[in-house]
């Protein structure tokens, strides 16, 4: 499995001008190919794939601007955007409905702002740096300490608007050995609780991890965006400032999606339980209707993200992922074992024992209550594995404790966490 370790390079900061200068150069070697890709192509002489314009440029200035390794990356590059492009000209011509507009060809870059991205491979990186723990760009001054030296692959220079990131892309290997235990846990996704977690393992103490913190970022960067917008011309959506208010809302939330299937995956391997039920619908965000405020909040939170980092981070480990769908699952009463059918399978009209009286409170018949995002995670888990609960539900715990991941440490619980993934 490849991962990815990142450095952020600032206005100001050392190497950030060698790194302008060369992105740049990288712009023009992109553009140059572009250029004669497209005419080409446009006065139908047919499409110069990635060998014939490597002939045609390794000798142009732009080219040898740049170390060879990097300049064939660059080819290779604009040579995959193209067969995209190729790939979704023929997907639009079979059905243009699923397309909001016809492809375009790979555009080129602002003459003078424009940036692009370099890749070095393992050729163009020193060997000698990475035996001394550093990565050494090839015919740069740029060197970076790293802490997986010994398994780095590639590095890629990835321009953003106020600032560059160096991605050190390393192999890890995933866990040969699964994790042996029968015990099975359940996520189910939601906004005030990111992610509630159960598990039929008996005594396990169900986990609401506390979600307000990104409601929090997405809602500062939401008013924030909408003042810079209103400052802006009627032909412009955007500008510096509100791609730089991106940038830093992105990294905010990807530190603390980071954290939090840290922790979880932490407390999974700590538990010893083998098994992960996740619980998605397909096209969830799409028509959603929960109210102006609560649209805003659910569509900005990128689950899918967060499912991918649970996914490989419970790999590394041995820990098995199952991504369920999650219809009814909220409707249904756990405590009474109520059926859970699957949306647009069922004949009759569904009905339910209990019903959610409160934003977080589930009423059972029997008018017992139970936290309605835990009773909808140990549905999900009792939907994916319908045998997880074979020995019953008396030793389940519902009664939750929440958490938040950026303050574990302050609980003491500091050694369920391990180094960073």
């Amino acid at each position: 499995m490849q991962l990815v370790e990142k450095h952020v390079i600032k206005k100001g900061q050392k190497f950030f001008e060698e790194i302008d200068a060369l992105s740049f150069a990288s712009k023009n070697l992109y553009n140059a190919a572009n250029y004669i890709i497209r005419q080409n192509y446009i006065f139908g002489w047919g499409y110069l794939n990635y060998n014939k314009m490597h002939e045609l440029l390794k000798t142009h200035s732009t080219y040898k601007a740049l170390p060879r390794k990097v300049s064939q990356q660059i080819l290779i590059v604009l040579d995959r955007n193209w067969k995209s492009f190729f790939k979704a000209l023929q997907e639009y011509k079979v059905s243009s409905s699923a397309f909001k507009a016809p492809p375009q060809m790979p555009l080129y870059k602002d003459k003078t702002k424009g940036r692009n991205l370099l890749v070095y491979t393992i050729q163009a990186i020193s060997k000698p740096g990475l035996k001394d723990g550093r990565v050494k760009l090839s015919g740069t001054n740029i060197n970076l300490t790293t802490q997986v030296s010994d398994r780095v692959c590639q590095v890629r220079i990835v321009p953003k608007c106020d600032c560059y990131v160096i991605e050190v892309i390393y192999n890890e290997s995933e866990s040969t050995t699964p994790i042996p235990s029968d015990s099975v846990a359940a996520i189910d996704l939601g906004l005030n609780n990111l992610a509630t977690l159960t598990s039929n393992q008996k005594e396990f103490t169900p986990l609401l991890i506390n979600g307000r913190p990104l409601k929090s970022i997405n809602q500062f960067f939401n008013k924030r965006k909408a003042a810079l917008q209103s400052m802006l011309n009627t032909n412009r959506k955007t500008s510096d400032r509100i791609a730089r208010l991106t940038r830093k809302r992105n990294q905010k939330i990807d530190n603390y999606l980071h954290h939090t299937s840290r922790l979880i995956v932490a407390i999974l391997t700590k538990k010893q339980i083998g098994t992960l039920v996740i619980g998605k619908n397909n096209l969830w965000k799409h028509q959603i209707n929960l109210g102006k405020r609560n649209n805003q909040n659910f569509v900005t939170v990128p689950y899918s993200r967060f499912i991918q980092m649970l996914t490989y981070k419970c790999q590394l480990v041995g820990i098995m992922v199952v991504v369920t769908e999650e219809s009814y699952t909220s409707k249904s009463s756990f405590l009474s074992l109520d059926p859970i059918p699957t949306y647009g399978q069922e004949t009759d009209s569904p009905t339910f024992s209990g019903q959610r009286i409160s934003r977080g409170l589930y009423r059972t018949s029997g008018n017992r209550l139970i936290n309605s995002d835990v009773n909808g995670s140990y549905n999900i888990l009792r939907k994916a594995i319908p045998n997880a609960f074979a020995d019953g539900i008396g030793s389940c715990v519902v009664q939750p404790r929440r958490i938040s991941p950026l303050k574990v440490k302050a609980k003491g619980e500091s050694e369920m966490v391990p180094k960073a993934m």
